[in-house]
């Protein structure tokens, strides 16, 4: 690992060396592989508990309910992370009915940060503080505005804990973002450089927690600029979607790189079960068909709910089912369903696929020392395990490629 031109990130006990945290992407889109390399090269390397049990199952062989999953996840990563960089885990508290588990599990797998958004993670401290490891775990809520800081930590301080961090999230982001409207979301006071004013003014109040700058960053600029800002570090997703190892299908990562500015929209009618503008590639093959309310309503996953059930159960007219798209995106769904492509408004500047160690020397304006093509897999595939030297439960079979049983 090269010596980079930032200063580490401290997340509580721990620092990362470089201040670049690869986003969270749902469903196995920041699959361990792509975790692990990251952490590998000096970076935290997130992972996306959303429907983890359903991955885990199939790369272990054995059916894993989601607390399991999250640690097993956590497990796998940092085996390919060779101890080096954090691993953090993405809970969205709209998969509420896995968000308990899915943060004790993260836990226990040993992570070292738990990122939380898509809503107000209002009850993450009180749940992490009845896990043993609650000091070592590092708590950072997704905002995209002082207010909503300011909300967590009156509720936070109740349990005797602040945000190790805030990740001051901008519209220009993939999947979902805070938004409900076009025009909110479009308008110039909700540009990044504004709420990151608003957003470290509020921290200074609560004590001056680090600031991570999210939601268009795309270039080794970018990170300056934000560190002239003020923040500690910066999260990217698109940016690392588009890697090696990331858990996207061939032809995903494809689209990213052939899309343009026109290509990429927020999605909002039909949108979101959770209500949240959602951005995506036009040309996804599920958006599409959604666009049309050519899919029937269905929902047969139920991961990602709105007040605890998903509307798109019942109706195609206002939402579709994202957990259906992205689980066709990594190859684990039955082949009637069609694929989902979310990503960043930057997308468009994507013009090739590299390995993550190639992104994060372009990152650091470092040379490139690692010219090798690391193996492209799913996440739900063990062969980078194997391959790694990885000793699995005697119980567990070599998964195949097909969708685990597992209940929703």
């Amino acid at each position: 690992m090269n010596q980079g031109p930032y200063q580490p990130l401290k997340l509580r006990h721990r620092s990362a060396p470089v201040p670049i945290i690869q986003g969270g992407m749902g469903i196995g889109l920041s699959s361990y592989t792509l975790a692990g390399a990251v952490a590998r090269e000096g970076g935290v390397g997130v992972l996306s508990s959303a429907a983890l049990d359903r991955i885990l199952s199939v790369r272990h062989g054995r059916k894993m309910r989601a607390r399991e999953a999250a640690a097993q996840d956590v497990r796998d990563a940092r085996f390919l992370s060779q101890g080096k960089g954090l691993i953090g885990m993405n809970v969205m508290v709209a998969v509420i009915n896995q968000y308990e588990d899915s943060v004790l599990g993260a836990m226990d797998g040993g992570v070292d940060c738990i990122i939380s958004g898509a809503g107000l993670p209002m009850s993450l401290p009180e749940i992490a503080m009845t896990h043993p490891r609650h000091d070592e775990v590092a708590l950072v809520p997704i905002v995209s505005s002082g207010r909503a800081l300011d909300l967590i930590c009156r509720r936070w301080k109740r349990s005797g804990r602040l945000p190790d961090a805030v990740v001051v999230e901008g519209p220009l982001a993939g999947g979902h973002i805070a938004w409900r409207e076009e025009s909110e979301a479009l308008d110039p006071a909700n540009h990044l450089d504004r709420l990151l004013v608003d957003v470290i003014e509020v921290a200074a109040k609560w004590g001056s927690m680090p600031a991570i700058a999210a939601g268009g960053i795309y270039s080794s600029q970018d990170i300056k600029d934000a560190i002239a800002k003020g923040c500690a570090g910066v999260q990217m997703g698109t940016r690392f979607l588009a890697t090696t190892e990331s858990g996207a299908n061939l032809n995903y990562k494809k689209m990213l790189v052939e899309s343009t500015e026109d290509d990429i929209e927020l999605a909002s009618r039909p949108g979101s079960p959770c209500g949240m503008l959602f951005r995506v590639l036009k040309k996804s093959p599920f958006y599409q068909q959604a666009l049309l309310r050519e899919r029937a309503p269905k929902c047969d996953k139920g991961y990602l709910l709105n007040k605890g059930h998903c509307p798109s159960k019942h109706e195609n007219e206002k939402t579709f089912c994202i957990c259906n798209g992205l689980l066709s995106s990594i190859e684990l769904n039955n082949s009637a369903e069609k694929n989902l492509y979310t990503v960043g408004h930057n997308a468009y500047r994507l013009d090739r696929i590299m390995s993550v160690h190639e992104l994060m020397c372009e990152l650091q304006e470092l040379p490139v020392t690692d010219t090798a093509t690391p193996l492209e897999v799913r996440a739900q595939d063990p062969l980078p395990l194997v391959n790694a030297g990885f000793v699995f439960e005697a119980k567990a079979a070599a998964p195949a490629h097909q969708e685990a049983v597992v209940e929703s």
